[in-house]
């Protein structure tokens, strides 16, 4: 099953474009922790403003966590798992980066 899969992903596979290598590039040099460090700030202002009265822009800085989670996690597979790994010939005989 696990064979099938590979298949079918190595046949369906595409190059990356050159907007999305730019930003891999560039988000790459990030380290994956900035992310995750963000949105505790994110977390801990908004809880601060909510004790401050301030319920809106609690609100508004506190909905800043999920996406900067998300930028986390799509940094990690990028490192891991992106275009890069490929170019530099670090593919595995399956088709995944080790």
């Amino acid at each position: 099953m696990a064979n099938e899969f590979t298949q079918v992903l190595e046949k369906d596979s595409q190059k990356e474009g050159p907007i999305a290598r730019n930003i891999e590039k560039q988000t790459g040099k990030i380290p994956s922790d900035v992310f995750l460090w963000a949105a505790a700030a994110a977390m801990g202002t908004s809880l601060t403003l909510k004790l401050c009265g301030k319920r809106h822009d609690a609100l508004f800085i506190g909905q800043w966590a999920a996406p900067l989670l998300l930028f986390g996690v799509y940094n990690k597979i990028v490192k891991v798992a992106g275009h890069d790994r490929e170019d530099k010939g670090e593919e595995t005989s399956e088709g995944w980066a080790s």
